[in-house]
């Protein structure tokens, strides 16, 4: 049997409304606030956290 895991999904979505995002899992409540890049703009700018839909 598998074990069950504590994290949990989160979305990453673009500060700069582009649409983009990114899913990664995470084990504590904060709020993640990273620099990635963005395919659309083509450059590296802020993703914030939001709900997963």
């Amino acid at each position: 049997m598998a074990k069950s895991s504590k994290k949990t999904l989160i979305r990453l979505v673009s500060t700069e409304g582009s649409g983009t995002f990114y899913v990664a899992r995470t084990k504590g409540k904060t709020n993640l606030m990273l620099r990635k890049y963005d395919k659309k703009l083509r450059r590296h700018v802020m993703f914030k956290e939001a709900k997963m839909k």
